[in-house]
């Protein structure tokens, strides 16, 4: 008779999306994995698979977690393009800690690039939510006047979806408070003088 697991699973799961997140694919070793789990090695291959699963399983924990996270900037009273500020500027109140470990999910698509099929899907499934999430705050700005009727808003998402990107990483790499702010403020600029 098999024991019953004494662990709880989505627990277990969150701790090694931290390992992941903060050490990276590569550098996260099984030792380090199964003592933030608080699991034996037997425990984890039976519910997780190997390294490579646990890690695609955490990936797509932290996606659920974080992919779309518009929503969580948007406050009572705020304007779609002061949702999209917020949202863009949020790196420049990061402490140094924060900012230090980046994005799990671009940290992995550097990682693997196209060479991994459960990551690149991971990512576009993430893109494809955040871009939408972005074109309604676009649409609903042009319907209360502040951004020009004529601006696509499928592009205006991809655009900005990438200008986060890449503060991502400007983040990540030491960027300060102000060169944050200043590409975030340019990135509004330019939406907003788009015709």
């Amino acid at each position: 008779m098999a024991r019953p697991k004494e662990f709880d699973r989505d627990t277990a799961l969150s701790s090694a999306m931290g390992v992941f997140w903060r050490r990276g694919y590569e550098a996260a070793s099984t030792d380090e994995l199964l003592s933030a789990m608080r699991i034996g090695r037997q425990s984890m291959y039976d519910t997780f698979g190997d390294k490579h699963k646990l890690f695609v399983d955490s990936l797509r924990c932290y996606h659920e977690t974080n992919g779309g996270a518009l929503g969580r900037f948007a406050v009572d009273g705020m304007t779609p393009m002061e949702v999209i500020g917020r949202f863009l500027g949020h790196f420049a109140d990061q402490t140094v800690e924060e900012r230090q470990y980046g994005c799990m999910g671009i940290n992995a698509t550097t990682t693997f690039g196209q060479s991994n099929p459960d990551v690149t899907a991971l990512a576009r499934r993430t893109a494809e939510t955040s871009e939408a999430i972005i074109e309604r705050q676009v649409r609903a700005a042009q319907e209360q006047g502040e951004l020009a009727a004529t601006i696509d808003p499928r592009q205006a998402a991809e655009f900005l979806y990438a200008t986060l990107q890449g503060l991502t990483v400007r983040a990540q790499a030491g960027a300060s408070d102000d060169e944050l702010r200043r590409a975030a403020d340019f990135a509004m600029r330019a939406l907003k003088a788009m015709s």
